[in-house]
């Protein structure tokens, strides 16, 4: 799994990373922007949903139609999320035209035209989407657990708050777009077959023009929020968000915490799927994986399950937790560390996966982490290592989000 990184940052504190990969004849690309959830002014949640879409809504010399008919005609398959920290942009494409997307993407960030009537329709989708949460609760308990288990305002929800966006003005959001779109904070990263040397060139001229501004202040953390939360809803089904704080991927144990959590949910034959689902049959789904911010990280699990199982469940998944520092087999570690390699090989094949990995590892730790150094972290963990950070770890404090008929006790 030999890589190199190619690396350049501009005069104004851009940051430019690349990692090539030979064997594809495909590029991608994100723009990483300081403007996340967490990056919000106090009454915008929502907000970065609605400028991711309407900053696409036309830039620079084209209007909405003509810059959609341009980013067609490239052939790219575009790529975006909302995060904490970040509105991340980008595509996939053939390499040939990496050049010009990059022009577009840098008329998008630097010159959108926001025009109020799309504004609108780009607040309006917002809308729809919270609005669609409805309909998809196990989504819905996820973003409600990160907004409870994150102190505020780090878990605030990505996809936003129904009142807000209601609220929300043309103009209000065009000044967070010209405070948070910094380029001093910004990630370029790319992966896949490129000219590191012409990539720079091109993202120097065009990103270089633009007066540097200060950057952005630190959030203010608040304290969190309460333990248990109960959304009511009368539908025949019970769902259990349940997550509970671990070590941040700068720990010294990171990788410990991660054979861990594959232990309890990596697969068919991990903790959570064979004594909740299998064994005594309380739920139809039940998972758990590792989730982590730049300043916190947790382990987030999921279970859906009927309303007259709701209670054992939720005592049978935080009791399989608590009791995975009473012992550990070499075989659950084996199976993880195979799963967990297996993922990695996944990743590295695919041009999107690297070039989010790249740049949330940037952002992150200050340096990407290869391949092979992921490989071989994982790799030196033991039975003991990973039992001696769960003893030191212990999971006292859990955060529960329901969405059900009725409460349970937490």
């Amino acid at each position: 799994m030999a890589e190199k990184l190619d690396k350049h940052i501009l005069k104004n504190g851009m940051v430019v990373l690349g990692e090539p990969m030979e064997q594809v004849r495909s590029v991608a690309f994100g723009f990483m922007l300081p403007a996340g959830a967490a990056q919000l002014p106090e009454g915008c949640c929502g907000a970065g949903n609605v400028i991711a879409d309407w900053i696409f809504r036309g830039a620079g010399d084209k209007n909405s139609r003509q810059l959609s008919d341009a980013l067609d005609g490239l052939g790219l398959h575009r790529a975006g999320a909302i995060s904490s920290s970040h509105i991340t942009i980008g595509a996939v494409l053939e390499a040939g035209n990496l050049a010009e997307a990059i022009d577009l993407y840098a008329d998008i960030i630097l010159r959108p035209s926001l025009k109020e009537d799309q504004f609108e329709l780009a607040r309006q989708l917002a809308i729809d989407e919270v609005l669609a949460l409805d309909d998809d609760p196990r989504q819905k308990v996820t973003l409600k657990l990160r907004e409870q288990f994150y102190p505020p305002p780090l878990g605030r929800s990505t996809a936003g708050e129904i009142d807000e966006l209601r609220s929300l003005a043309a103009p209000d959001t065009k000044q967070i777009i010209k405070n948070k779109f910094n380029l001093s904070q910004t990630i370029f990263s790319v992966a896949g077959k490129y000219n590191f040397d012409a990539i720079c060139r091109q993202v120097v001229e065009l990103f270089s023009r633009t007066k540097t501004t200060p950057r952005c202040a630190p959030v203010l953390v608040r304290d969190r929020a309460g333990k248990y939360t109960h959304i009511h809803n009368d539908g025949a089904q019970v769902h259990i968000g349940l997550m509970t704080g671990t070590v941040r991927p700068t720990d010294e144990d990171y990788y410990n915490a991660r054979v861990a959590v594959s232990v309890l949910s990596g697969g068919m034959s991990a903790r959570l799927f064979t004594e909740v689902r299998e064994k005594r049959g309380l739920c139809y789904a039940v998972g758990a994986g590792y989730h982590s911010l730049k300043e916190a990280a947790g382990i987030m699990c999921y279970a859906g399950t009927t309303p007259e199982k709701a209670q054992e469940t939720l005592d049978v998944v935080m009791a399989e937790f608590n009791r995975l520092s009473e012992g550990i087999s070499k075989e659950e570690i084996q199976r993880a560390k195979v799963g967990l390699k297996s993922a990695l090989i996944l990743q590295s094949e695919s041009s999107s996966s690297r070039a989010g990995a790249i740049g949330g590892d940037y952002y992150v730790l200050g340096r990407v982490r290869s391949l092979d150094e992921i490989k071989n972290k994982i790799e030196q963990t033991t039975v003991g290592s990973v039992l001696t950070f769960l003893r030191s770890h212990k999971f006292r404090d859990f955060t529960v989000v329901t969405i059900g008929p009725k409460e349970i006790r937490a």
